[in-house]
């Protein structure tokens, strides 16, 4: 099998690996030239360390790009983890056309943080799809989909790099055989059941306090490692972390307003929210690093009863 190979980062890196692991002829790797300062994406650095062809344009919709492509005579365009628009005349040169990797169960959760959001809404369910690249923004055929379970306590990390990462690879290698072969099914996806939600920015991920427990965990749990949920104590941003649920029966059983400290335990800071507290482990200050929360706590503590914003 001859591929063409569009991606970056380190799920891309990984992604060409397995592929030339098992013996197919990767002719061409298209990488998103890096940012002036940047370091070498690490998908660029694998393939020119093997004597690929790599190739960087600022735009895929360059007629530059087409000529690139074309050249390659490739069986199949894999894309593994691409953040540029690849158009219709780009996608479709490959003999059997290109196919894409998505880290949700297409319609739902279209868009760039599609890992984020399903943890954030509490859902239990999430999955990777490979799919058609169409012009419409996660809109192709879908051609093959896995599933995974979202555990109640699992971070955007954990769920990523434990679950939807192996499985996004292995989907990958599955459905570029199923679409070479001509024993795949495209199927159109139902756009009464889409979905679509932009990345998870500042705005995004700002707790608030006032919504019930679950929501402000889930959205901890969403944002962890990275952009992390966010919210003031004692007048210094702080993005938060390793967290801990504590639910309780009835609202009236928290004391005091939700979004007030607490008070401490013997691994973190308690934090009021309707229907439970939240107990900080882990967490950052603005223009800080990353510290355990009693090192905040001496560093930074707030007296008990006085309130996040």
């Amino acid at each position: 099998m001859k591929i063409a190979f569009i991606g970056q980062q380190e799920f891309g890196k990984v992604t060409l690996e397995a592929f030339l692991a098992r013996g197919d002829e990767v002719v061409g790797v298209f990488c998103m030239p890096e940012k002036a300062g940047a370091k070498p994406d690490v998908l660029r650095a694998a393939a020119q360390a093997r004597g690929l062809p790599v190739f960087q344009f600022s735009s895929l919709k360059s007629s530059y790009a087409e000529q690139a492509m074309q050249g390659l005579n490739a069986d199949i365009g894999v894309m593994a983890y691409v953040v540029q628009f690849a158009p219709q005349a780009f996608v479709n040169i490959p003999r059997c056309g290109t196919i894409q990797f998505h880290p949700s169960l297409l319609p739902r959760h279209r868009g760039p943080s599609s890992i984020s959001w399903p943890i954030a809404l509490g859902e239990t369910e999430t999955g990777v799809s490979i799919f058609r690249p169409t012009d419409g923004l996660d809109e192709g055929p879908i051609i093959l989909q896995k599933s995974c379970p979202i555990g109640p306590d699992e971070t955007l990390g954990e769920l990523y790099f434990n679950k939807l990462f192996p499985m996004g690879v292995a989907a990958l290698l599955e459905a570029a055989d199923l679409v070479t072969s001509g024993q795949h099914e495209e199927k159109q996806q139902d756009e009464a059941l889409a979905s679509y939600e932009g990345w998870c920015h500042d705005e995004e991920s700002r707790i608030n306090w006032a919504g019930p427990v679950d929501h402000v965990y889930n959205l901890i749990r969403a944002c962890n490692p990275a952009p992390g949920a966010w919210t003031v104590l004692n007048g210094i941003r702080v993005w938060l972390y390793d967290c801990r649920k504590h639910p309780v029966g009835r609202f009236a059983a928290v004391r005091g307003k939700p979004g007030e400290i607490a008070g401490t335990t013997d691994a973190g800071i308690l934090i009021n929210s309707h229907g439970g507290q939240i107990e900080v482990l882990k967490l950052r200050p603005e223009g800080g690093k990353k510290m355990g929360a009693r090192d905040f706590i001496q560093e930074f503590m707030p007296p008990a009863g006085s309130n996040p914003t």
